[in-house]
């Protein structure tokens, strides 16, 4: 590249969707094309544009020239702590600052846990960029962390903090003290009123040195031209302690102690806030705690101890008894129990021998076992399932967003009623002095923290809750969602049954049974089709492999298949697939019709010609889990409705011994989405389980999806709600966790208006003094605090029933 001007500089965005040289040349030539580009050169290899550019050149124009190119500048997250918001106004703030960024597309800032988390175009803006944007606003800011190190060192610097304020509040305390207590010993006649100048001297420091943290905040909503809770106690002690110097000077009454006791209140509320707040982390701190610092790891013949971090995909890994898993893998050899309760919820150990998967996190029982890392670092699933919490607890319920537009005219809304109070005492004729201390009531008792607090508490310690019984939420609006569900609509096969079928029964029409189960058999070598594998374990069992040579497969979904094999046509598959052949199955449609209504699957056997080679019975057992499931939704005023590809009789039958309200049978894989679609028509709020590729597009089409772990990462990634063991028992916790997680916000945000609807009418009125609205103000974050750690009792059924 040239040697750009002085006043140029350099841009570097990921580009993706380049396939060829020829892909490079082009998104070099749009982007030098851009006004103001002074050189481009576009890296094939590690997809970056790397691009000089004048200082009137935002990033926007060079990501909109690559769009136009048919080409693609990914999305990426940044996380950022943030310090120094004391209310929603706070964070509503933070996030429009961050917004207006170039190539940020949004951000959600959490007041509950101070991260703001912002996506951006890669490349556009840099995480130092963020900052000081942050930090113009009058917030701190840095990166969050985002390893076991960082998190160590987060909490390290949380505790000296929460040391720090401890000392200012108790020194704030002991100053605070001799001023409010001859106030209270008064009415019982002790008469111990310190001299004005003493007075002077003990709400000095409160005043300037323990309440300087309000006018910094103050100063910072100023700048943006905006108002917080800091501003509020900021204006309203300020003139209680003006008003006091005056009244010292000239000889009338005092108020020291108003507003002494007004920021010692509220930095109690802080600090209880504060350490509340905390807890609503616990249950993502568990999951981080999972992983181990090292690992043993088999390096040229010998064990060495490395860091769990060094581990690579591949490397073979030593678990020891008691040790905790470092990574995901394989089992190479030994066999042990492994403990999953923190991950998936289950409380039994589970046992794993050579060839079975492991999760990292998990906790090795007796046994001694080698394994080869299949999945590290991020990728893991305790890394997975560590980003789905804390990106479901940075989201926004759809509630919150009226609460913030609330928030956004509350302090100017406070600030107006305090001077029409002012000015309405004053006019009746009441002495300024008095009209100033009712004003400094309106602006203290006034409470933007509850409101800011009361949705993203509760959702923190609900999504916690959810995710140690092995519940992952995607988001907040899946997790509000689900509280609503009047309808469950259950894929059958795999999610209420164990998805692991058997052949119980070769039935053919002449010849050996045993000949028609190998012919089968060989018909389905390597389909992954629950079903096949059933009919190739069964013919292996039997010693009747190997199979003859499959020359031809043809798959018809919903239907069966057709097949040639050693030179000979074949259709299996379902009655309708039998029909639309022209084969007759007069001969065993009594039999069959027995097998079904005993809850197997039938499988005709049929040649090209339309011959009748016979049938296999197949059954899937439900899940131990399933009829307790079906039953705590139906106690839940929920409908179970089972959907399944399966003829109606087998179908009945499974639902039958379940107590399924409704089936829906004989449904093809295309019209799943369509029977959820005419559920939600009917006015039913609809959650569907599956676990399948084909049931993807159900779970995009229901109100929420819930999708097992096991299943396939299409189904997961559609779903709203993962659960992490195939236990249809965790539906109706997660329906359960869901409206106790709404009902606590409801309570929260209940309270939080009360507080300000009933507390400034009287404050205005002159019933409450500053001190008492103090406490108020700060008793009602606590409160909505400690309403939201109250989620942390909730324990699922699967729990209680285990």
């Amino acid at each position: 590249m040239s040697d750009p001007t002085p006043a140029a500089h350099t841009i570097r965005l990921p580009v993706q969707g380049m396939t060829c040289a020829t892909c490079a040349t082009r998104i070099d030539k749009v982007l030098r094309r851009v006004d103001g580009v002074q050189d481009s050169a576009v890296n094939l290899a590690s997809e970056v544009a790397t691009v000089q550019v004048g200082p009137d050149v935002a990033p926007e124009a060079l990501i909109a020239a690559i769009e136009r190119a048919g080409f693609e500048v990914p999305t990426v997250s940044t996380r950022l702590t943030i310090g120094g918001m004391t209310c929603a106004t706070c964070s509503g703030r933070v996030e429009k600052v961050l917004r207006k960024q170039p190539g940020v597309v949004s951000a959600q800032v959490n007041l509950a846990s101070e991260v703001a988390t912002v996506a951006h175009r890669a490349g556009a803006v840099s995480t130092d960029a963020l900052v000081a944007a942050v930090h113009k606003a009058g917030y701190d800011a840095r990166p969050a962390p985002s390893d076991a190190e960082a998190e160590a060192a987060e909490a390290a610097r949380v505790a000296r903090k929460a040391a720090k304020a401890r000392w200012a509040l108790w020194a704030s305390v002991a100053l605070t003290l001799p001023l409010v207590l001859p106030m209270v010993a008064e009415p019982f006649g002790a008469h111990w009123m310190l001299p004005g100048w003493l007075q002077l001297l003990l709400a000095t420091p409160v005043q300037v040195v323990f309440g300087a943290r309000f006018y910094r905040g103050a100063l910072g909503a100023l700048r943006a031209r905006t108002g917080n809770m800091d501003l509020l106690v900021a204006l309203g002690t300020t003139a209680a302690f003006g008003l006091s110097l005056y009244s010292l000077a000239a000889g009338g009454h005092l108020y020291f102690e108003a507003a002494a006791s007004v920021i010692t209140l509220v930095r109690v509320g802080k600090y209880l806030e504060a350490r509340a707040k905390a807890q609503t982390a616990d249950a993502l701190r568990a999951l981080m705690a999972l992983q181990p610092d090292t690992a043993h790891v088999e390096r040229d013949g010998q064990v060495v101890e490395v860091a769990a971090a060094a581990v690579g995909q591949g490397d073979v890994v030593v678990v020891r008894p008691g040790e905790r898993v470092p990574v995901d893998g394989e089992i190479l050899t030994g066999q042990s129990q492994f403990d999953e309760s923190l991950l998936t919820g289950e409380s039994l150990p589970v046992a794993r021998g050579e060839g079975d998967p492991v999760v990292g996190g998990a906790i090795n029982g007796p046994g001694r076992v080698r394994v080869r890392a299949t999945r590290v670092g991020a990728d893991s699933t305790l890394s997975q399932i560590v980003r789905q919490v804390e990106a479901a607890q940075a989201s926004k319920a759809p509630i919150q967003q009226t609460v913030d537009k609330v928030a956004a005219v509350f302090v100017p809304a406070v600030v107006a009623l305090a001077v029409v109070t002012l000015l309405g005492w004053w006019l009746a004729g009441a002495a300024p002095g008095a009209a100033l201390i009712n004003a400094v009531a309106v602006l203290v008792i006034a409470c933007p923290c509850a409101l800011g607090l009361a949705t993203p508490t509760a959702l923190m310690v609900g999504t916690g809750a959810a995710a140690k019984a092995g519940i992952l939420v995607r988001d907040a609006e899946a997790l509000e969602r689900a509280h609503a569900v009047d309808t469950v609509v259950f894929d059958k096969t795999g999610t209420l049954t164990e998805g692991r079928p058997t052949v119980t029964g070769v039935h053919p029409t002449a010849g050996d049974a045993d000949a028609l189960l190998a012919l089968t058999a060989a018909a389905q070598v390597g389909s992954e089709h629950p079903l096949a594998d059933a009919v190739v374990r069964a013919a292996k069992a039997k010693g009747l492999a190997p199979f003859a040579a499959l020359d031809d497969f043809r798959a018809l979904p919903g239907r069966g298949f057709e097949a040639t094999v050693g030179g000979q046509p074949l259709v299996v598959g379902s009655p309708r697939l039998m029909a639309e052949r022209g084969v007759d199955l007069s001969a065993h449609a009594a039999a069959a019709e027995a097998d079904e209504q005993a809850g197997a699957t039938v499988i005709w056997v049929a040649r090209a010609d339309g011959a009748l080679l016979g049938r296999l019975a197949l059954a899937d057992a439900p899940r131990p889990e399933s009829a307790p499931a079906v039953q705590a939704l139906k106690q839940a005023g929920v409908r179970v409705v089972m959907l399944t590809g399966d003829n109606a009789r087998t179908a009945k039958a499974v639902a039958d011994a379940l107590g399924v309200d409704q089936v829906v049978a004989e449904v093809l894989p295309g019209d799943k989405a369509a029977q959820v679609q005419a559920l939600r028509q009917q006015g039913r709020t609809v959650a569907m389980v599956g676990d399948g590729v084909n049931d993807a597009p159900a779970l995009a089409a229901a109100d929420v999806g819930f999708a097992m772990a096991t299943g396939t990462d299409v189904a997961i990634h559609t779903a709203g709600v993962t659960l992490m063991r195939p236990d249809p028992r965790l539906v109706a916790d997660a329906v359960s966790v869901s409206r106790a997680t709404t009902r606590t916000i409801r309570q929260n945000l209940f309270w939080a208006f009360v507080y300000n609807v009933v507390g400034l009418p009287l404050a205005a009125l002159g019933v409450l003094s500053p001190v008492f609205a103090g406490a108020a103000m700060a008793a009602s974050s606590v409160s909505v605090v400690s309403n939201a750690l109250r989620l942390r009792r909730w324990r699922p059924q699967a729990d209680q029933t285990t």
